[in-house]
């Protein structure tokens, strides 16, 4: 009796283990591999003929391709939204700001009144990811699947909004800046107080050999815990820096770019060549390691994009700033220039512009699917899909219960995965974009731009997407039914997801519009004033300073330079002033170059001046100072002209114009 009872136990036992053991295989493994400012022609799975990625190519005959995945404008939003499934309207994470420190509790992420000479006041992102989210990496971990981030975080400075603390097991991540903030070559940081030497930390990464490269390191991290979980189900949740700035490249590889012609001729930067083909080596290597842990048919595999292809950067006028501001240092631009010349790092061409833009270059991204047995391989798909997708999507898959307090934006695209659909049941896809101060709809075909702080007349852009991929015909004009039929369901989604949108400033101080005249939504035609005071009189903008280095801005321009700005002036005192721009992509003036000096002729009479501005990238922001300190400046009108323009943008404070 003892033997068979031991037999039965044994039995069960095993039974036990078996059971288990089929359970654990029931539950997929999960890859998300993220890209960092990929764009959606930058591989050649999606058309370029000037890079060399073999990796994502060959993944892309054992996939879906997403030929209209987007993510948002800036990277931070985009994975906000992929850990909470919510529209960035939703959660709050609205620009690129998850290295800057986070708000205290109570804050107003929305003013009540600001400064008079403000016509408006705009919404402010949270810096981080709020802790009270149910993230796509909580889900997982408690229905049993061991989680893992590995790279680029930049949804919070502090410990508290660590991936860490946002259900992540184990996690290896820079301090969350743009980039990897000591460079893309080890060592990575700066060696804090008290800590031995070669113990650096910056976040949890440490230093690897002198020379590493971020990249690599973080795809043996991946490895290592893929290894040390292949017996159960896992999150790897692998965000590479590449190809980001500051642009470290591994020289070897750019030289073999070097004279390398495009047949587009739209690419064409060695360095960002360079830095693809490292992204792609390291996509290589985790399916590699998928392959020899004979995890591959068991595994659900993502590519992805956090946005567009930077566009804008380390041009001829960002060369003192842009490697900076995209979270490295200026010391790399002698080398940029030294291979890449004036190039800016990506081309997105046939789409219009890049990062940090509302068009389709700066929000359409590279997204491939691969699960055995479910995908059909070497499959395309033109589903209208977003990272917001990607949650729900996961947890349909992995047969796991949304959690009941965690709204949830996006749609499972499991039915188009599988095949039994081609779209997705939703009326529309919208991306909320307030540091552009704009909001976009995309239903089938069709898009529509609407800026906030705009005069009536320029508020609307609409495009067909299928005829016009490049967004070059605004029909806004000449179809406004089908405006009004976007614009309800962007007031829609405004509500539902409680958005901050711009607001009239209540404290604004608007002057009287001439004997005559109507009133306009804003009698200083967009114009803010900074340290002076602008009002319209006598059919001139009148500004007087009221501080230092006084000067007025325009905002939400959209124009491709070089460009000239026309001056009419008028002023007793005359004297030296400057235009300073910002473009695409930059979230910030830089702290010196991209400006242009200028001066005013004394004269009773109105005299015009002429400010050519070598403008690279897509204007965006323009701040006019002027040498009003001992004098008022009147200004009648002026007019900036730009190359990539059909026609100037034009200001006329004239009565009788």
């Amino acid at each position: 009796m003892i033997k068979l009872a031991s037999f039965l136990l044994c039995a069960a036992l095993a039974c036990g283990y078996s059971v288990a053991a089929e359970k654990s295989a029931a539950k997929p493994n999960v890859v998300l591999f993220l890209v960092d400012d990929m764009g959606w022609m930058d591989c050649g799975a999606y058309g370029s003929k000037y890079y060399e990625t073999p990796n994502m190519d060959r993944f892309a005959t054992r996939a879906m391709r997403f030929t209209d995945a987007y993510a948002m404008p800036l990277c931070s939003p985009t994975r906000a939204s992929i850990l909470s499934g919510q529209y960035s309207a939703r959660h709050g994470v609205l620009t690129a700001s998850g290295h800057q420190p986070p708000q205290p509790p109570g804050h107003r992420f929305l003013a009540e009144k600001a400064a008079p000479n403000r016509a408006f006041i705009f919404p402010e992102s949270k810096n981080y990811l709020d802790p009270s989210q149910f993230t796509l990496a909580e889900a997982l971990r408690e229905a049993g699947w061991r989680t893992g981030h590995f790279g680029k975080w930049h949804l919070g400075l502090t410990a508290p909004h660590w991936p860490e603390q946002q259900g992540f097991d184990v996690a290896f991540h820079c301090h969350p800046d743009p980039g990897p903030p000591g460079g893309y070559f080890s060592p990575y940081g700066v060696q804090p107080t008290g800590e031995p030497k070669g113990r650096t930390r910056v976040g949890t990464i440490t230093d690897g050999p002198p020379g590493e490269y971020i990249v690599d390191r973080l795809t043996e991290e991946a490895i290592q815990f893929m290894e040390a979980n292949r017996e159960r189900p896992f999150f790897l949740n692998l965000w590479q820096y590449g190809v980001h700035g500051p642009w470290g490249h591994k020289e070897e590889y750019t030289r073999q770019f070097l004279g390398k012609k495009d047949p587009r001729g739209a690419q064409g930067n060695p360095i960002m060549a360079s830095m693809l083909r490292s992204v792609d080596e390291s996509f290589g290597r985790i399916l590699a390691a998928l392959d020899r842990l004979a995890l591959t048919e068991k595994t659900l595999v993502i590519f992805y994009s956090d946005n567009g292809g930077n566009t804008h950067s380390n041009t001829p006028n960002d060369r003192k700033t842009g490697a900076k501001e995209e979270g490295g240092k200026s010391d790399n631009l002698k080398d940029w220039r030294k291979w890449a010349g004036d190039l800016p790092p990506t081309n997105n061409a046939p789409l219009r512009d890049g990062k940090g833009t509302l068009y389709e270059g700066g929000v359409r991204v590279p997204l491939m699917v691969a699960w055995p047995g479910v995908v059909a391989p070497g499959t395309t798909s033109g589903a209208v899909v977003h990272a917001i997708d990607l949650y729900p999507t996961l947890l349909a898959a992995l047969g796991i219960a949304p959690h009941p307090e965690q709204k949830i934006d996006g749609i499972s695209i499991l039915p188009v995965l599988r095949g039994a659909a081609a779209t997705l049941p939703r009326e529309a896809l919208f991306t909320f974009f307030p540091g552009r101060n704009g909001v976009t709809a995309r239903a089938g075909d069709w898009k529509l731009l609407r800026w906030f702080d705009a005069l009536p007349a320029e508020s609307r852009e609409l495009y067909n997407l299928r005829d016009d991929l490049g967004e070059t015909k605004n029909l806004a004009e000449k179809m406004p039914d089908k405006v009004r039929e976007l614009d309800a369901l962007i007031d829609g989604f405004l509500k539902d997801t409680g958005a901050l949108v711009p607001i009239p400033n209540p404290a604004f101080e608007a002057s009287t519009p001439a004997k005559g005249k109507k009133k306009s939504a804003d009698p200083l035609q967009g114009w803010v004033p900074k340290n002076c005071k602008a009002t319209i009189v006598d059919g001139a903008l009148r500004v007087e300073a009221e501080g230092r280095n006084p000067f007025i801005a325009f905002a939400r321009l959209d124009q491709t330079g070089p460009a000239t700005l026309r001056l009419q002036t008028r002023t007793s005192s005359g004297g030296p002033g400057r235009v300073q721009w910002r473009t695409a992509g930059q979230e910030q003036f830089p702290a010196d170059g991209q400006t242009v000096s200028f001066v005013l002729p004394a004269s009773g009479e109105w005299r015009d001046t002429s400010v050519e501005m070598p403008v690279s990238g897509q204007l965006i922001h323009l701040r006019l100072y002027l040498p009003a300190e001992k004098a008022p400046v009147e200004i009648r009108a002026a007019a900036l002209v730009a190359s990539g323009a059909d026609s100037a943008r034009e200001w006329k404070f004239s009565a009788g114009k």
